[in-house]
Order: C-alpha cells, then structure tokens, then sequence
C-alpha cells in the first residue's frame, strides 16, 4: 500500500489508513492492527458500495488481499470479503474470491457451505451446482461436524425434487461417523419405504437378496406373491442399513471421546491451552491406528487448522507421510505449506527438515536455496551456517563447507559472536573430519584475539584439548596445552565470573581425574581463584585485554554479555516429548 497517496475517503481517513498501514510495517504479525485496518478500509466513504471510488475499493480489496495471505485460515474472512465483492462487483467476483478462500482452507465446513449456498442462490445449472457440492464433499464430506455441509446438500436437492439424488446422498452419509449421524439413518429409512427397491441396493445385492427370499419360500414349500416377495427384500434391505447404522455408531463412539474435548475447531492467533495439544495427539495416534488414509489425513489437516502455528504437529504430518509409499509430493506440500505461511522463520527447524527432505530427494540445490532464504532473514543463525556448510561437506567435500563458514566469518552482516562459533566449527571440521590436529589447533590459537568475549569459542576449544587422545610420556605436554587455554580464559576474556567459573570447573575436573602427583596443589589455587571470597578471587577482576591503541578494554554491555555467552543449540538438542500433563497455554516455541 506504499504506492497509494490517496486511498479513498477524506482527508481523515485517509490518514488513518496511513497511520495502521505504517503499524503493520511495524509489526506484521499484530492481529490486532490488522483487524483494525481492515474495519477503516471498510468504512470509508461512509461504507463502501458499487457507487464507491476506485481509490476505496482499491484500498479495500488491496488490505484484504494482504490480510487473508497473512491469515489465510480465517474462514469468516473470507466470508466477508465475498459479500463485498458481490455488493460492489457481482456473483463472479464474489465466486473468485470464494475460490481462493476454499483453496487456503480446504477443509473449512463453514466456507464450503457458504460457498455452495451463494452458488444455489446465484446459479440456475443444476449440474454446475452439483459439481460445487461434490468439489465440497470431497475435501469436507468426512468432518465429525459436516451436518451443516450435508443439510445444504440435501436442501438443494429438495428444490430440484430430486428424491432419487437425495437418497444416495444419505446412502452415502450413513456411512460417515459424525455428530448428527443418527437423524440422516432415520431419513433414510423413511425415503426407503416410498422409493423403488431397485433404487435402494445395486443390482448384484438386489439379486442375491432375490435369490435368498426365493429359497426360503422354497424350502418351507410357500408360494409368495410379488408383494410378498418385495416386502422380504425390502426387510433384508432395512437389515442391511441397520448394520451400516450401527457399525457408523460404533465408529462414532469411539471418535466421540477426542471430538467432546475439542474446544477451538477453528484457526485462531492466540496459543491453545495444553491439554487441547494433547487431545489432538490423542486423537491422531488412534486414528493412525485405524489405518484408513482418508481419514488420518483429513484429522491431520483439521488438526493443522487449530493449530498451524505449532511446528511440532507439521514435523509429525511430514513424517507420517513420508512413511506411506510414493508420497514424495505430498511431503513436499507439508513442508510448503509449513514453512511459507505457519511457521515463523524465527523456528527455523521446519524449513532445515524442508532441506534435507530435498537433498534426500536429489535437490541439492533446492536444498541450498532454503539455507540462503533462512540466513536472508536470520544471518546470524548458527544452525543454520552449520547446516549449510555440513551439506556442501556431504556433497561436495570438506573444502566446499570450510568456504561456507569463511564466507560467513568474512561477512560484515555476522555478528562477532556468531562468527566465534563458526571459527569453533571450522576447526571441529579440520580436527574431526580431515583428522589434522594441528590445524585445528592453529585456527583457534589465530582467532582467540578476536573471540577471546565468547563462551562457545572457549568451551570448544577446552572441549578438543581435552578429547586429544594421550600416553604416559606425552601427558604432561597434553596437560601443558589444557592449562596454557584455561589461563587465556583467565586473562583474555571478559565473561562473567559465573561462566570462567562454569568454564574453570571443566579444568578441575580434569585435575582430579587426570592430574598428576602434584596436580592437588595446582586444583586448590584454581578453586582458590574461582571460588574464594572477593579479597583473594581473581575471577571477577575481567580481562587484562587492551584495544591497538593500548587503552584498556571496558566491560561488557548487557546486550554484547548476553551474545557472548550465549549457547547454541540444534532443534534436536532442544527438542523433548511433550508433556500430557502440562497445563495452561501452549507457547508456539
């Protein structure tokens, strides 16, 4: 809405429109200013109609647009924006907007049945209509709560009076376990007294039942009227709907303990509360369980219209599919739809997943491009530049994913203290992957004037001293290089007292353990050091490091404490099983 100078109205309003447009700059993913962009848009010029401005229905159809592609769930939305367009522009446009809105929420009861009521109201081709119906049954059809959807149908059909279409829509119903299950079985019966009993079964059922009535007249030697013949058909017709009857109850009840505890049907941006979360995982293990594809796949997209914003439920959905045959495709969508509207790019773990499921697939390059989207938004995301270096190391060997991490350290958008991890990483790769010990000691020695502030740089490389394999006659060199870092950590760093002592504590560790005779002596000056009273400890004291210009560095800020000692962490180091028990909202991260 940059361009507009003018966006209908007065001079008021206009200035209003402007002052929410600058808000939502501000902050894109505020619902609250949205909505009240929206209601501005739709009042201007006093409310908008086919006799409005070009300008306001300009402005309203572009903040509607920009809306619904920030929020494409929001059925009643979508709802809303049909009737404008029909009131300013008529069925088609009204019709357009029906059809975006039914293909970003393809499983919305509510906006299908709105949908086809709008089509019955404004088209007069019944096949037309029905293809609608039948386009809706497909993607709504199986909803424990599709009663709304399936009256609208039936209702159609009552104005065609076309009580042969009508019966095979409750031939069909019956079978579906869903709320109001049982009032579609009584229709059904009803209708079945009064239609043709070559309309109620096929013509293979039909027969068998012919034969079987015929045969039991037979064996006890009664000659049956036609009547009478068709009354016995129509009984073992009656049975049969019985057993479809009871067997959708049986499926009913058993859904009925996950659909009685869900609260929110419906997308929404507030968090849901614990115990929902669970419900639905509840649910989808038992229908995982039934084994019916349709139907897990139509809980799982229920289910990520409640909850699109929490990405462990899309890493389930991807990895359920991903373990049926041949649905590579179907995967892909999962991890689209996950990774370019739900899941905000500051979780980036989704759209990691995303990339391996296409290196995994042969799309090395794919595979790339979302690492490069991510570091677009988030450049200073460790995970991210380890990602990416280990899939150039994986596909194009340890020199291509040594060039990733140099590229990123060269950067002057890098944050120093993410590029002191990624000199961490560089060296773990020449140490663990090219076996040269040497080199990765020579990268951490060259870079500790730079990263002397960072915790992970220092833990790294008291983490590779300490792993260096050793003997009796080299120990007291291995146990030199263990000191000579922990006493850098002492005088080159400007870490808190509370990290040199977590740090320092590793070395006391490996004085106990692996110390020699006189080791004790150097443990206590140590623990002296970390842990004394403020008149003989060291450890507050900060760094002795001087700029180039000679005069002492100062502490650290808040902010620049805060990154150095920060740690970094993989989403599978952080990921843990969710707890069943937990209770009150459920954060998105």
């Amino acid at each position: 809405m940059g361009d507009f100078s003018n966006y209908g109205g007065s001079d008021e309003e206009n200035a209003e429109i402007k002052r929410l447009n600058a808000d939502i700059e501000a902050d894109p993913d505020s619902f609250e200013n949205w909505e009240k962009l929206v209601r501005a848009c739709e009042g201007l010029e006093g409310g908008l109609n086919r006799n409005s401005s070009p300008q306001a229905l300009a402005t309203l159809r572009d903040t509607y647009d920009r809306f619904l592609l920030k929020f494409p769930l929001l059925f009643g939305y979508w709802k809303k924006y049909a009737d404008l367009e029909f009131n300013i522009s008529g069925p088609e446009s009204a019709e357009m907007v029906y059809e975006r809105g039914c293909a970003s929420i393809t499983n919305s009861v509510d906006l299908w049945t709105e949908y086809c009521s709008f089509k019955m109201e404004t088209t007069h081709t019944p096949h037309l209509v029905r293809e609608l119906f039948e386009r809706a049954a497909d993607h709504v059809g199986l909803d424990f709560l599709a009663h709304p959807f399936w009256d609208k149908y039936l209702e159609y059909e009552e104005r065609q009076e076309a009580q042969d279409k009508i019966f095979a829509i409750l031939g069909r119903v019956i079978h579906i376990p869903m709320h109001q299950y049982a009032r579609y079985f009584e229709r059904l019966r009803q209708l079945s007294h009064t239609r043709p009993v070559t309309e109620l079964v096929s013509a293979e059922v039909l027969a068998q039942y012919q034969s079987e009535v015929e045969a039991e007249s037979l064996q006890f030697g009664i000659q049956k009227t036609e009547l009478e013949l068709e009354r016995d058909i129509r009984a073992k017709i009656d049975a049969m709907f019985y057993q479809i009857f009871q067997a959708t109850q049986t499926e009913t009840t058993k859904r009925w303990t996950y659909e009685s505890e869900i609260k929110r049907p419906y997308f929404h941006v507030t968090e849901l509360e614990h115990p929902q979360l669970a419900n639905w995982r509840k649910y989808l293990d038992f229908e995982e369980a039934e084994g019916d594809y349709n139907r897990i796949v139509f809980l799982y997209e229920r289910c990520l219209v409640t909850c699109a914003f929490y990405d462990e439920l899309w890493f389930r959905y991807a990895r359920w599919m991903s373990a049926q045959e041949g649905k590579e495709e179907e995967v892909r969508n999962i991890y689209l739809r996950a990774t370019t509207l739900f899941v905000p790019i500051s979780r980036p773990g989704i759209r990691l997943q995303f990339a391996y499921f296409e290196e995994a697939c042969g799309r090395v390059d794919i595979a790339r491009d979302i690492h490069a989207a991510i570091l677009n938004q988030l450049p200073d995301a460790v995970e991210v530049i380890n990602s990416w270096a280990d899939l150039e190391r994986r596909q194009s060997g340890l020199d291509a994913a040594i060039d990733v991490l140099k590229a990123q350290i060269d950067s002057p958008m890098i944050d120093i203290y993410t590029k002191a991890a990624l000199v961490a990483q560089w060296a773990f790769l020449l140490w663990k992957v090219k076996g040269s010990v040497d080199e990765a000691r020579i990268v951490f020695a060259k870079n500790v004037q730079w990263y002397a502030d960072s915790r992970h740089f220092w833990q790294k490389w008291l983490e590779f001293e300490l792993e260096q394999p050793t003997e009796a006659s080299q120990e007291s060199k291995h146990a030199s290089r263990i000191k000579s870092v922990f006493v850098e950590i002492r005088t080159k760093s400007r870490l808190s007292a509370v990290i040199k002592q977590e740090l320092g504590q590793v070395y006391l560790n490996y004085l106990q353990q692996r110390g020699d005779k006189d080791a004790m002596k150097e443990f206590l000056a140590v623990d002296r050091e970390l842990f004394g009273p403020q008149s003989i400890s060291a450890v507050g004291k900060g760094a002795l490091r001087v700029k180039e210009n000679g005069a002492p560095l100062g502490e650290l800020d808040d902010a620049d404490r805060s990154k150095a000692e920060s740690r970094y962490f993989s989403y599978y180091q952080l990921h843990t099983e969710p707890d069943s028990n937990a209770q009150g909202p459920a954060s998105f991260n």
